[in-house]
């Protein structure tokens, strides 16, 4: 068996245990609203008003990084990498079919990497080390977010675990990016 198979085989077992866990129907109600966009805007509207309040001079820098970052995460895992690794979504699998919840439309082909990963990991990363820099606080509950919703990608049956690891550093990548690029941004004259 190669690497690759071996990996494979781990990624879907991984996945069986995660559909075969506890059947609780606050549990599905619970990760469908983790995975859903509006969700969350209460927390985007409350983290632009944290940088407003604590540094007006780079609010727009900050938004603007943000706004970038989820562009680059969107485009490169849905636009470059799904059509390249041409990975099957775990609800068009055959064999999988028995353990799967159901819980929502099976969605686009392919599945690797996780674009919900991609997104709000580099979102995460972004803001952690900027907000970091700009406030000094570490806010460690970033890196749970979107963790969570990465889970809920799994619990869902939209991704395998692994295209979640794959989602998750791309958005790290482009997350720590940004924040690089913000972080030496001259700072505007007073």
């Amino acid at each position: 068996m190669s690497l690759i198979e071996w990996l494979d085989k781990l990624d879907k077992r991984m996945f069986t245990l995660i559909q075969g866990g506890p059947d609780y129907e606050w549990l599905d109600i619970f990760f469908l609203v983790v995975r859903d966009a509006f969700t969350w805007i209460p927390l985007y509207l409350f983290i632009l008003y944290f940088v407003y309040t604590r540094n007006k001079n780079k609010v727009w820098l900050f938004v603007m990084c943000s706004i970038i970052s989820f562009t680059i995460t969107d485009r490169v895992s849905a636009g470059l990498l799904k059509p390249f690794f041409e990975r099957p979504r775990p609800c068009f699998d055959e064999t999988l079919q028995p353990v799967i919840r159901h819980l929502i439309d099976c969605g686009g082909m392919y599945s690797l990497p996780s674009s919900h990963a991609a997104n709000h990991f580099g979102l995460a990363a972004f803001w952690f080390w900027s907000i970091s820099t700009i406030t000094g606080k570490r806010w460690i509950w970033l890196w749970i977010w979107a963790a969570l919703i990465g889970y809920a990608q799994v619990y869902v049956a939209k991704h395998y675990p692994f295209d979640i690891l794959v989602g998750a550093l791309l958005g790290l990548i482009t997350g720590a990016g940004l924040y690089w690029i913000m972080k030496h941004w001259p700072s505007p004259e007073k």
